[in-house]
């Protein structure tokens, strides 16, 4: 690579972000400047870098940085230049190589490839040693407009020396994929809007080498630890060096975030604990495999509730939502101890349901509370909620599938079993981050301000006039109404509707379940059946996404694999697929008779006399 060819050279903007809810707000729009969604869902991926260099720098010295990532079960090798030129925007341009690798061979063994040849060229026959690991957690999606596309990303990065965590921070990336660069330009200045985003002044690995001298020389700040501050969820470089470290393994086909169904209805028929088990503070555990868990009980404040939240009509509405939140806090701690333990798929999906029990509680109550008081308990609640979904997603996903190879001859079994080995390997390492997150000081915390918030009468509460409506039954009716007019606008589009637009009924129909449940108490016995009219409409409607989830996941597989498996196995796998295809349409074309017990009148003839109980 000395004939001065030019090479392949990529262009991306990078900022650092102090404010994770900022970036993840930009990251779900559905516009940015000229740029639309390029198709799809919000992707997930856990990521594991290792930087590497001969033990006197060589390659660093020539110009180089040397990334080994780890992508299913293969190893590419990337080649970055470290001096850039400013591009459109103020984005970073430099030159870039990739090619196949192997994570324990030498440089010489690896495949031909341009990449190969640099390394060779300035590393010779000496071994490349290892710098510092980098673990992401990367959420991704294509933009594009009329001629350009570019990947957005947002990563979670864990800064590894050692076996152990020194430093993390939150970055967000845009790269042009194809097109012109100049539209760059647009993005740039809408990120350059948000006070909590700031030009990334140096890349990934430089960040990373100034975290681990900055742990050699006792915590000074530097540019990897100095953003830490303000961000949700992280911690800084001292703290993170006296944590666990998880070892991370390599990710391969992308879990969709927030995907399958919840059969909440399990969820309701479950006994209530009276008391939840301890809360942090956490003494150390031993922790066997992802699998399974030597758990101690641990130690802390205890919430006592009742069977129900035992909300009244003449509650004030921030009491009620008090109420609401105690109750589904209480059965959300009281699973954490199998969570942990790992041995159960069933403690993950009852303490997400838990989860997300609270956070509906807090659209439709949150506005009863004082906004800048009450913000880190919703946002604490989102993030555990999108750590135990990862895992739970996948559970989902897993159980669906060996249901369906236990239905088939031993070959095909044996057929599925790629698909399923991978699928297995993203849940362990969707759990490993979970429990990371799980044993935090920052998690620690929120537990422990929002048991207070929950018990304490009046806190963060917004005052309310005389006459301003401010109880449940001047309030609830109102609120009820909007909820069923958001599921009952779907009528006009039902009979074409696509899974997206179902998934947006079914999102509906959830809110107008939790809108009636947090109130069951008040509106009377006769509200029930309304309720299991709603969840069986919302059950179908998750049965569809389950299938057309997994269907998404199993086309991924198939294209990034494509070239590791056999064919009979592709062949096997490609029915799994087709089978999940006509899953979603059937299920699409039976939908008549779930939405006509909610659409109905008889429907409405109930909720009207259940609201007017009020």
């Amino acid at each position: 690579m000395t004939d001065g060819t030019a090479r392949p050279t990529e262009l991306e903007l990078k900022y650092r972000v102090s404010d994770i809810a900022v970036a993840e707000r930009l990251i779900s729009a559905d516009r940015l400047g000229p740029f639309t969604v390029g198709g799809g869902r919000l992707r997930l991926t856990q990521l594991e870098d290792r930087y590497v260099d001969t033990a006197d720098g060589a390659l660093e010295r020539a110009g180089f940085a040397i990334r080994l990532r780890q992508s299913g079960g293969t190893t590419i090798v990337s080649v970055k230049s470290l001096a850039h030129t400013d591009g459109p925007g103020g984005a970073i341009r430099r030159e870039e190589l990739e090619g196949p690798a192997d994570r324990v061979a030498v440089a010489a063994e690896w495949p031909a490839s341009d990449a190969r040849s640099l390394v060779l060229e300035h590393a010779g026959d000496a071994p490349l040693v290892e710098r510092v690991t980098i673990r992401q957690m990367r959420r991704k999606r294509m933009l594009k407009s009329t001629v350009t596309q570019v990947e957005l990303s947002l990563d979670e990065v864990d800064v590894v020396a050692r076996g152990r965590v020194i430093a993390r921070f939150v970055e967000l990336e845009a790269e042009l994929v194809k097109g012109d660069g100049t539209e760059l330009e647009a993005l740039s200045a809408r990120f350059d809007q948000e006070p909590t985003m700031r030009r990334a002044q140096v890349g990934k690995l430089h960040a990373a080498i100034e975290a681990l001298e900055n742990a050699a020389r006792g915590g000074q700040e530097t540019e990897a630890t100095s953003v830490l501050a303000g961000v949700d969820g992280v911690v800084d470089a001292d703290e993170a060096s006296r944590a666990e470290a998880e070892p991370v393994a390599e990710a391969g086909a992308e879990p969709v975030a927030e995907a399958g169904a919840e059969p909440v209805a399990e969820a309701e028929a479950e006994p209530v604990a009276v008391e939840t088990p301890p809360v942090p503070v956490r003494p150390a555990r031993k922790r066997k495999t992802v699998e399974t868990a030597a758990v101690e009980e641990p130690t802390g404040p205890r919430l006592i509730v009742g069977k129900t939240p035992g909300v009244g009509a003449d509650d004030h509405i921030a009491e009620a939502g008090r109420k609401v939140m105690r109750f589904h806090l209480a059965r959300m701690l009281d699973h954490e101890p199998g969570v942990r333990a790992g041995i159960d798929p069933v403690a993950v999906h009852k303490m997400r349901v838990a989860t997300r029990r609270q956070r509906a509680a807090w659209r439709i109550f949150g506005e009863a509370y004082r906004p800048g008081r009450t913000k880190r308990y919703r946002r604490g609640l989102q993030e555990t909620a999108r750590r135990l979904g990862a895992v739970r997603d996948l559970d989902v996903q897993l159980e669906a599938a060996d249901a369906y190879r236990a239905e088939h001859p031993t070959n095909d079994q044996r057929a599925l079993e790629p698909l399923l080995a991978s699928w297995r390997q993203h849940r362990d390492d969707a759990r490993i981050l979970l429990i990371r997150d799980l044993d935090s000081t920052n998690y620690r915390r929120f537990v422990d301000d929002y048991i207070d918030f929950v018990r304490t009468e009046g806190a963060a509460v917004m005052p309310v006039g005389p006459v301003q409506p401010h109880r449940v039954r001047d309030t609830a009716p109102s609120r009820i109404w909007e909820a069923y007019q958001g599921v009952r606008a779907y009528e006009s589009v039902l009979r074409w509707a696509d899974v997206e637009t179902l998934h947006d009924l079914r999102i509906a129909g959830k809110w107008l379940r939790y809108t009636l449940e947090f109130v069951r108490e008040a509106l009377g016995p006769d509200a029930t059946p309304l309720i299991e009219r709603v969840t069986v409409l919302q059950d179908h409607l998750g049965l569809m996404n389950d299938a057309d989830v997994t269907a998404s996941m199993t086309r991924t597989f198939l294209v990034e694999h494509a070239g590791d498996l056999s064919a009979f196995e592709s062949e096997t796998i490609g029915r799994y697929l087709v089978d999940r295809e006509r899953e979603v349409t059937r299920l699409q074309r039976t939908i008549g008779t779930t939405w006509r017990g909610v659409a109905g009148a008889p429907f409405r003839r109930g909720l009207g006399r259940v609201v007017a109980s009020l």
